[in-house]
């Protein structure tokens, strides 16, 4: 009792009589989001070299996309453990360690721009890198440094503010490649993501508090607790549709681009609509979080895949127009991080927050496999095919089957702090 006592009461120091946050947790928001916003930003960039690589160093579209396709993959191995480690020794230093191996990942191909590089570095390295830099370590964090009350807005918040990152990049990458090539590109990037080293002080360096009634079973307890959370009915229907979100989002991210040049569209338009995505997706992901503390975050993300789901059908069975493409991406921008604050928000509910890196990093790997077979499937059907026209159905069936999964997920039978 008088730990819980103790506990709510620095809850409430860490507001000011108005209700504002004190500066010190606005500094673990920021340096979530600038992080978030660095690690999600570069990996945004990747279908902007899809054809300039081919055309400048003669790698082949598919190698990037399958190079693609295993980043996906590696960073949904790596979430779970990068989160576990976060969990029990902080996030500063994961996300520190993270940056190292995201430099390293762009930085090896700007060197050596071959297959084998492309592979290790942007398939590998930067895999591992983002797990560390991205949404799960930095979230948790956040999660872990506010009050229940105020956890979904500012998870919402930071999230909103990684797209920053995406806005940002984007253009500036689709500049530097046309005005100094896509080799030069990558290597710029990659010196531009030790940024992220400084940041990382300013977030949880150090073993998080304990919260009272609550330990992180740290690295060596993860296989058991994933075992445990995925025997609950609701938490695995939650993490199962968590895979439409990576399946839609890692095709669009990788092939829009390309679906637009194919289109005869200009092709400074596939930048365009990722900076659009971008810029939609800051205002959604706060309301999505804002959302979370007044609706079940389950049924909120059920319209949020069946809301995807119906722009995806109407943009790929209608004639391509610039001004079609601009207004999909800003639909699609509005809801395309909004699932994360909404699933950290479920899982929190649902299992507390002393494992909530972990807990989001085994949700999260569903969302990772669905984007390796959405990229990967994405760069085959280029290569067979020659257009993504077979595709769009897929997307339109796994987008519902999600929204069907979170509808039928139940509350908990006691909501955690």
């Amino acid at each position: 009792m008088a730990g819980s006592a103790c506990d709510a009461l620095a809850g409430r120091l860490r507001f000011l009589p108005d209700g504002r946050m004190r500066p010190a947790i606005w500094t673990v928001v920021a340096a979530a989001a600038a992080s978030i916003s660095l690690a999600l930003g570069m990996r945004q960039t990747f279908g902007l070299f899809l054809l300039p690589l081919s055309a400048e160093a003669g790698i082949s579209p598919a190698v990037l996309g399958t190079a693609v396709a295993i980043h996906n993959l590696v960073w949904g191995l790596s979430q779970p453990v990068s989160g576990a480690i976060a969990d029990r020794w902080g996030a500063g230093r994961v996300m520190a360690g993270g940056a190292l191996l995201l430099a390293a990942g762009l930085g090896l191909p700007a060197l050596w721009p071959t297959a084998t590089a492309i592979l290790f570095g942007i398939g590998v390295l930067t895999g591992i890198g983002v797990s560390c830099c991205g949404t799960g370590a930095a979230l948790a964090a956040v999660g872990r440094a506010v009050p229940p009350e105020k956890r979904g807005e500012m998870i919402g918040l930071a999230s909103a503010g990684g797209s920053l990152g995406q806005a940002a990049m984007v253009p500036l990458a689709q500049s530097l490649i046309g005005s100094v090539g896509a080799v030069a590109t990558l290597g710029i990037l990659a010196l531009s993501l030790l940024v992220i080293l400084p940041i990382s002080r300013s977030i949880e360096w150090g073993a998080p508090r304990q919260v009272a009634g609550q330990r992180s079973t740290g690295l060596a307890g993860l296989p058991a607790l994933a075992r445990q959370a995925l025997a609950d009915r609701d938490f695995a229907l939650l993490t199962a549709g968590f895979f439409a979100c990576g399946f839609q989002l890692a095709f669009l991210t990788m092939h829009l681009p390309s679906h637009i040049a194919l289109c005869g569209l200009p092709i400074g338009l596939g930048a365009t609509a990722l900076m659009t995505v971008g810029l939609f997706n800051i205002p959604g992901s706060w309301l999505c979080g804002k959302v979370s503390s007044h609706v079940r975050p389950e049924l909120a993300l059920g319209w949020i895949y069946l809301l995807r789901t119906i722009a995806i059908a109407c943009f790929a069975f209608s004639t391509p127009t610039y001004a079609g493409t601009v207004v999909f991406a800003a639909v699609m921008g509005f809801v395309w991080l909004g699932t994360i604050p909404l699933t950290s928000a479920a899982i929190a509910r649902r299992f507390g927050v002393a494992d909530l890196g972990a807990l989001y990093g085994v949700c999260f790997l569903s969302h990772q496999v669905g984007g390796f077979l959405g990229a990967a499937a994405g760069a085959v059907l280029l290569e067979t095919a020659g257009s993504y026209q077979a595709f769009w159905p897929l997307m339109i069936a796994v987008g519902i089957a999600a929204s069907a999964m979170n509808w039928a997920v139940r509350p908990p039978r006691t909501a955690m702090a």
